[in-house]
């Protein structure tokens, strides 16, 4: 059987053992899609086998456990039809595995428990802080780390983990969860963080505000009820002879058990003060083994599963770095080494996992973030070069032609918007592919910018542009509509109406038969839509130019897909999503980058205040004075339904709250990602078309559909989002000539200090929320916008290093001037390397 569906058989039995609870793998099933859509196209899997699965994967979320059942046996009934290998019984272990590696040598080895070591209980909030902190990827570490695998590693990496001592099936399943199938995946298992016990701070020199780490004995621990017994909070204290702190964990009863007087253990999170008193809100927590105290050393922490404890992992970790890590081969060139004066991968790697001093810890992260930069600069590079290796059509544009196609507009275009289009004019008439990225904050204009540049495209002012067709693919129905309906409207005195064409799913089969006809003869221009324009039977005369907007929600194939219905189509590629300039310099230094930083003018700035949650009234004040003045609302939720593990208000339970007792005498709309696409559209046409007073939902609102008549947006549990989150809802209003209001409640009280709320409240701009964002919560929220395979390997580098990534891009930048097919000796390792890193080539990463 291909190795992809023995995969996919693996992890469905995963989720059948652990009763349909979505944990097979961390982060959900739809996790795995990343890794495992490549690997089964590279098996041959027929096409529609690999669709069916990605379909349903991406929404196992919302189903409830029956329906998850229901809906792996039914898929893997169809693979087993398409596949009737599938059906048969796996291979016993050791016929599947066959001959086993070595083992380390002994002397290397630190006995581990035996696999029947009891687990250490670590509370169910304790592993989702980690797993939202820093989730481990869900392929094998060997796919995606630069210098993981190459020809001169040594062969026993590749063992799997069943050769250690102690580790068995069972405990190899729970390594794979983590990502680690061998065991060189395990020496790219990184800490998340480290306990230094030689410099621990006692609990009376904490000061406000600081992210710390203390160990204490556990003196006390109570249980008392809040919000009239609706809800609880766990209280612990724990002093370690120079003073007292205070733990409070809210809505989490079962805690209480875990804590026992007397043990100590270690802490983790933000001080912060509670009528005058030092305290910590729901830190981080584990118990502490009492021998490390007294080894005056740099401990590291890792981040576990079910049925591993934090010393026995250690231990397995210990034989196999300090064994095999002196062994591992650096592919990163010796005289890049010294010119970048970094240390030796072998010692970096036995440093980041058991570090001798901080200085040592400091130099190994530098190390192996200087190599993921450096791998992601070189790919980027190879990626400009290769994309500018090919010759496109030239589309020249006279000044006069401009002029006309201005004057036609209904109005006046930004200085930011003159710049974009002078961008792409030039890359229009430069005989290589346009391949630009259009970033520019919600309501700058980029949809005006892309219409010119289509009919630039199709104009039939210039002799090849009598044939010449664009694509505009939008991630949502109803954004497809909208920019048709401005597309048209702009257009209206370049093309003809029934040269503009929308097509999404629900266009009508006998709709769809007619556009695609007319875009194989090239009656239609100018098509709209969503992933329908990429589907098999859509051919295009003369595609010439391909726009992707929102382009983070879209898949490298689905745009690699799009390209391929021309040949060498000019590429536009939009984002809402403010990048920060370092950012974008690094994940898009293969596209050219225009950035629109001004808003038309007559957009008023929306006002923006944070408010306590007992100040919920006035909000809803403010909501019935607009709704009378003929205006609508917003109000978001940052959950669907409550939970008990989470502490926030949910769109289901509160819509019922809102529409029979709050405001019975309005209209209220429901949104949330668990209804149906064609539900979802009708819901958001009605609130567009006036029919609700209120939309109450979910983010699913986050991108896309204007409504000009909507003028607050209110944000409940605002602290659970973003900074670049919450921007992009604020920007669903304000729209309209109207003054319009974005009122942000964070779960607590004590949450109304947050620091992106307070600055959410002080800017409007998104560029400095992006800025801001990424200093208070590193690149994993803009790392999505990338979607190929080295977003898991930005495990160590911090986008904010600027001096480092500099540093990288320099080097990266001078071994490519020198050979940049990697073709000399020198330079095989790094080759092999570089094509682990990325996923050996594949897919069209702009």
């Amino acid at each position: 059987m291909q190795t992809s569906l023995e995969k996919l058989r693996k992890f469905f039995r995963l989720e059948h053992e652990n009763g349909y609870a979505n944990t097979a793998i961390i982060g959900g099933l739809a996790e795995m899609l990343n890794f495992w859509e490549g690997e089964a196209r590279a098996d041959n899997i027929n096409e529609e086998v690999i669709q069916a699965v990605v379909q349903r994967l991406r929404s196992y979320d919302g189903l409830s456990p029956q329906s998850r059942a229901d809906a792996l046996k039914g898929l893997w009934k169809r693979i087993g039809d398409a596949y009737p290998e599938a059906q048969q019984k796996p291979k016993a272990p050791s016929q599947v595995e066959g001959r086993q590696e070595p083992r380390p040598h002994p002397q290397n080895q630190s006995q581990p428990k035996s696999e029947s070591e009891p687990r250490k209980e670590s509370h169910p909030q304790h592993q989702q802080h980690h797993e939202q902190r820093q989730r481990p990827p869900a392929q094998p570490r060997s796919e995606s780390v630069a210098g993981a695998r190459h020809s001169s590693t040594p062969a026993a990496l590749d063992a799997k983990l069943t050769v250690l001592q102690g580790v068995g099936p069972k405990n190899a399943e729970t390594f794979a969860k983590l990502g680690m199938y061998t065991l060189g995946d395990m020496l790219y298992y990184y800490p998340r963080r480290y306990d230094d016990y030689s410099q621990l701070k006692p609990i009376k020199e904490l000061f406000y505000g600081e992210q710390v780490t203390v160990i204490g004995t556990i003196d006390s621990v109570h249980t008392r009820p809040i919000r009239g017994g609706k809800a609880s909070i766990v209280e612990v204290i724990i002093s370690d002879g120079t003073g007292g702190l205070r733990l409070s964990y809210f809505n989490q009863p079962w805690l209480a058990n875990r804590f026992k007087q007397g043990n100590a253990i270690s802490v983790s999170g933000k001080v912060d003060q509670y009528l005058g008193r030092l305290v910590m809100n729901s830190p981080d927590w584990e118990s502490v083994e009492v021998e490390n105290l007294h080894t005056n050393r740099i401990v590291p922490i890792y981040p576990l599963a079910e049925r591993i404890t934090q010393k026995w992992l250690r231990n397995v970790m210990k034989q196999v770095v300090e064994y095999f890590a002196p062994a591992v081969v650096d592919s990163i060139p010796e005289s890049v080494r010294n010119a970048a004066r970094v240390m030796p991968l072998g010692e970096a790697l036995l440093q980041v996992h058991f570090p001798s001093s901080q200085e040592k810890l400091k130099a190994a992260r530098e190390r192996l973030a200087f190599d993921e930069i450096f791998y992601l600069q070189m790919g980027v590079l190879r990626q400009r070069r290769d994309w500018q290796s090919v010759d496109a059509r030239r589309f020249v544009l006279s000044d006069g032609q401009l002029d006309s196609l201005k004057t036609s507009l209904p109005f006046t275009l930004t200085s930011a918007q003159e710049r974009a289009i002078a961008d792409i004019r030039a890359d229009l008439d430069s005989g290589k592919p346009m391949n630009r990225l259009l970033q520019g904050d919600v309501g700058s204009g980029k949809t005006v910018v892309a219409a010119l540049a289509a009919a630039v495209i199709t104009s039939n002012n210039a002799p090849p542009a009598e044939t010449s067709q664009a694509a505009i693919m939008a991630p949502t129905s109803i954004l497809a509509e909208q920019h048709y309906r401005n597309f048209t409207n702009l257009l209206k005195g370049i093309l003809n109406p029934e040269e503009i064409r929308l097509l999404v799913g629900d266009t009508p089969e006998s709709e769809k038969e007619q556009i695609r006809a007319g875009l194989a003869d090239g009656s239609i221009k100018i098509v709209i839509g969503t992933h329908a324009v990429i589907e098999g039977p859509v051919q295009f005369k003369d595609l010439q130019l391909a726009v992707i907007d929102e382009q983070h929600r879209f898949g490298v194939e689905q745009r690699a897909e799009l390209r391929s219905k021309g040949t060498n189509p000019h590429l536009l590629v939009m984002t809402a999503t403010p990048i920060p300039r370092s950012l974008a310099l690094t994940l898009y230094g293969d596209l050219d980058l225009s950035i629109m930083d001004e808003m038309p003018a007559g957009r008023i700035p929306i006002n923006t205040f944070v408010l306590r949650p007992q100040e919920r009234e006035r909000t809803f004040t403010l909501l019935r004075g607009q709704i009378k003045d003929g205006k609508q609302a917003f109000i978001i939720y940052p959950l669907i339904e409550e939970s008990e593990k989470i502490e926030a208000r949910a769109a289901v339970d509160d819509y019922e709250t809102l529409s029979k007792e709050v405001f019975p005498d309005l209209k209220l709309g429901l949104l949330h990602g668990k209804m149906r696409p064609a539900e979802k559209d009708e819901t958001m046409l009605k609130f567009r078309d006036k029919q609700y007073n209120i939309l109450v939902s979910t983010t699913v609102v986050e991108v896309g559909v204007d409504v000009p008549n909507a003028t607050v947006m209110l944000i409940e549990g605002a602290d659970r989002f973003g900074l670049a989150q919450l921007h992009q809802l604020r920007g669903r209003v304000g729209r309209g000539a109207d003054q319009s209001y974005c009122l942000l409640i964070p779960t607590r009280e004590d949450a109304t200090e947050n620091e992106r709320l307070q600055i959410m409240a002080e800017s409007n701009d998104g560029f400095v929320l992006a800025e801001k964002d990424l200093q208070i919560r590193g690149p994993g929220e803009f790392l999505g916008t990338r979607q190929a395979g080295f977003a898991n390997s930005l495990r160590m580098a911090s986008i904010t290093d600027v001096k480092l990534i500099e540093k990288a891009r320099r080097e990266a930048q001078a071994v490519f001037e020198k050979d940049a097919d990697l073709s000399q000796p020198e330079h095989k390792l790094l080759a092999e390397s570089l094509g682990r890193f990325w996923g050996e080539g594949k897919g069209d990463v702009s």
